[in-house]
C-alpha cells in the first residue's frame, strides 16, 4: 500500500537521510521517496500508517499541523545524524 505523509521540519538532505534509515528498518517498508520542497513522504509499506507516523514523530517529523518547539528540536538532533552518516 501506498502511503503519502506531509510532514514538517525537513530542512536538508540529514533531515532525509535520518528518515530513509529509520523507516528502511521497518519491516514491512519497500521502498520510499522523499520530496524536501512539499514535505512529503511517500511510503510503500504493508505495516499500518500509524506506525509511519509514530517512526517519523520519534524522529522531530510530525505531520503536518502537528509541530510544536519540542519537534523541531527533535529534528535539527536528526538531522545532524543524517549529515554525520551521509
Amino acid at each position: 500500500m501506498i502511503h503519502h505523509i506531509e510532514v514538517e521540519n525537513i530542512k536538508c538532505g540529514g533531515c532525509m537521510s535520518s528518515i530513509k534509515t529509520a523507516l528502511m528498518k521497518l519491516e514491512d517498508v519497500a521502498e520510499l521517496s522523499i520530496n524536501k520542497e512539499t514535505e512529503t513522504i511517500t511510503v510503500d509499506a504493508s505495516c499500518n500508517r500509524d506506525i509511519l507516523v509514530s517512526t517519523l514523530l520519534q524522529l522531530g517529523y510530525p505531520e503536518k499541523g502537528n509541530n510544536n518547539m519540542r519537534h523541531k528540536v527533535k529534528s535539527y538532533v536528526s538531522c545532524v545524524a543524517g549529515n554525520l552518516t551521509n
